[in-house]
């Protein structure tokens, strides 16, 4: 195959596409990879990695997963999703890798191809998915097929984690993008209600219909319909929705016409719908329709390293300006989140107003989120006090030097001596102040709690560290 029929067919492909060498030399360019970076690219000369992130060696030598060399293992197609240089700046790519063989079955070099994901950044970045973690790139990846087909949706993930701007990225990533993209809160609608919501209705079919509504379904005509909570939809409903999905066909209520729908179905809920199946809560054959193509968002701890990214950007959406402190993205780095994403845009803005300052210090957060780390400091201090309490018995220590405990007088031994927590919390806290030479500041950060949490156990156990109190 000769670089003209290469070039060739680089030219017929709509996308972003280049053809390279095993040693990364792009051999060919279509325009609209000229198109998307603000570098000259000299076929025979230019790299892909120097065009595409202005590195001066492979990916897999910058940190980043490589597809080629993916593809140089396997022999077969390989992707990843890069945060390119192009001309709108940092972008979101979902690259394929393929590789071309000659007649003979040698190897020409590897045919990429990009899909920019619009849907994302790795910036503060007003109605985009943020973040640059793997489990965040996974995901994008999965956004991005699913995307381009017309295939069910189901997303999975806890509360918080985001799932409606999800649904919203799989809408506007799809040949749908400027048809309606319309939300069904299943949550709290009983039968009736939800079925009037859903399907619509006629004049007179009930008492207060006085004139005919149409419904979400005919209002999504053309675009992507998304059941926010699905498995929130009572059993008795769940017959009609599994008919309106495989046929999509419904019926207004009071009314006999039977209409035709035309919707993308996304669906979503943190509730493990399977495990509902298991126990007659869900149906089965439901299930299976609306779970074409599962998508499981990642909690927000499983991706810490996006966190002080996120932080930035639910700043940068408020009036008022303000920055973080880097004790406070110490802080939010090491916190579990159960609320996910919506729980630290609630504690940002919550330590934005309370901030007296521009930059938003350790003392501007909520209570709450030194409750875990007080919770694991106690927890340790108790272990370590019961620990060290019956090795002291053990040993001898408590006068009885001719005694060997059983498990039976070390039980008794534990009933009688054994600590309340606050007793425990307070002992650790004066065996570690007793040659503590550091700041309340510095004591503060090794135990893991806040300054302002530190005070108050400090003042409860009437401690004072070397002049600290006054």
């Amino acid at each position: 195959m000769n670089i003209s029929i290469i070039q060739a067919m680089i030219n017929a492909i709509d996308k972003p596409a280049i053809f390279i060498s095993p040693n990364y030399v792009i051999e060919a360019v279509n325009k609209p990879y000229r198109d998307t970076y603000p570098v000259d690219i000299k076929l025979g000369f230019s790299t892909c990695y120097h065009v595409s992130h202005r590195n001066n060696k492979p990916c897999n030598e910058c940190g980043e997963t490589c597809p080629m060399q993916e593809s140089k293992k396997t022999g077969r197609a390989a992707n990843a999703v890069h945060i390119h240089a192009t001309n709108e700046g940092q972008s979101y790519c979902d690259i394929l890798m393929r590789p071309i063989f000659g007649s003979a079955g040698e190897l020409l070099g590897y045919l990429e191809v990009l899909d920019k994901l619009t849907f994302a950044s790795n910036s503060p970045s007003p109605g985009k998915m943020i973040g640059e973690s793997e489990a965040f790139k996974a995901m994008l990846n999965k956004i991005n097929r699913a995307a381009k087909s017309d295939i069910c949706v189901l997303l999975q993930g806890e509360t918080g984690a985001g799932k409606e701007l999800v649904s919203q990225a799989l809408h506007s990533a799809s040949y749908r993008a400027n048809k309606p993209f319309v939300v069904i809160e299943c949550t709290g609608l009983s039968d009736a209600l939800f079925e009037s919501e859903l399907f619509g209705y006629e004049k007179g079919a009930f008492t207060g219909a006085f004139s005919s509504k149409k419904g979400l379904v005919e209002a999504a005509e053309g675009g992507t319909l998304f059941f926010d909570e699905i498995g929130d939809v009572p059993l008795a409903m769940q017959v009609k929705l599994l008919r309106l999905f495989e046929t999509q066909t419904y019926r207004p209520v009071g009314s006999t016409t039977v209409k035709k729908a035309n919707f993308r179905l996304v669906c979503a809920s943190h509730k493990n719908i399977k495990a509902m199946v298991q126990r007659g809560e869900f149906r089965q054959d439901l299930y299976y329709r609306i779970a074409g193509f599962p998508i499981q968002l990642p909690a927000l701890r499983e991706r810490p390293s996006d966190i002080p990214m996120l932080a930035t950007h639910i700043l940068s959406a408020l009036a008022e300006k303000k920055r973080l402190h880097k004790t406070v993205l110490n802080r939010l780095s090491t916190y579990s989140f159960p609320g996910n994403i919506r729980e630290l845009k609630n504690i940002i803005e919550q330590a934005a107003l309370l901030a007296n300052e521009t930059t938003i210090r350790e003392h501007d957060l909520p209570e709450s989120i030194f409750d875990e780390a007080t919770d694991s400091a106690t927890d340790s201090a108790v272990n370590n006090s019961s620990d060290n309490t019956f090795n002291r018995a053990v040993n001898g220590s408590y006068n009885s030097t001719s005694t060997t405990l059983t498990a039976a007088n070390s039980d008794a031994f534990l009933k009688e001596n054994i600590m309340t927590l606050e007793h425990a919390e307070a002992d650790y806290l004066k065996q570690v102040c007793r040659n503590y030479t550091g700041s309340v500041e510095e004591l503060a950060e090794a135990l893991n709690v806040s300054v302002r949490t530190l005070y108050r156990k400090l003042q409860k156990a009437n401690i004072k560290i070397k002049g600290a109190f006054s």
